[in-house]
């Protein structure tokens, strides 16, 4: 017996039935929103002369990481980090990530 899943998908400001969902983001949160056509186009129209003066981000900013913390380091960097630590007399991992606050001290080190 064959068995056929529908999805309905239900306008979520008016209920209803939407054509769409639409993603977007704003302060490193991501949403996603069902839409019906006219409401999709009015959300992409008051979001239309932000869009058109913003620059792409290359990714959206990590929501587990304050603002002013230090980034992950990058790959290149970590066998560095680990050399100062260990000059430093830091307890450093040989592998996996390094901590943030052995990071830090790297930096305002730098």
């Amino acid at each position: 017996m064959a068995t056929q899943i529908q999805t309905l998908l239900i306008d979520d400001l008016e209920g209803g039935e939407a054509k769409e969902t639409v993603f977007f983001a704003i302060d490193g949160t991501s949403y996603e929103i069902d839409l019906n056509d006219k409401n999709a186009r009015n959300l992409r129209e008051a979001l239309s002369p932000f869009v058109s003066s913003a620059r792409r981000a290359e990714s959206a900013p990590s929501r587990g990481r304050k603002r002013g913390a230090p980034q992950r380091p990058a790959r290149d960097k970590s066998s560095e980090i680990r050399a100062w630590a260990k000059a430093h007399g830091l307890n450093v991992s040989e592998r996996g990530r390094i901590a943030s606050h052995i990071v830090a001290q790297y930096e305002a080190a730098q």
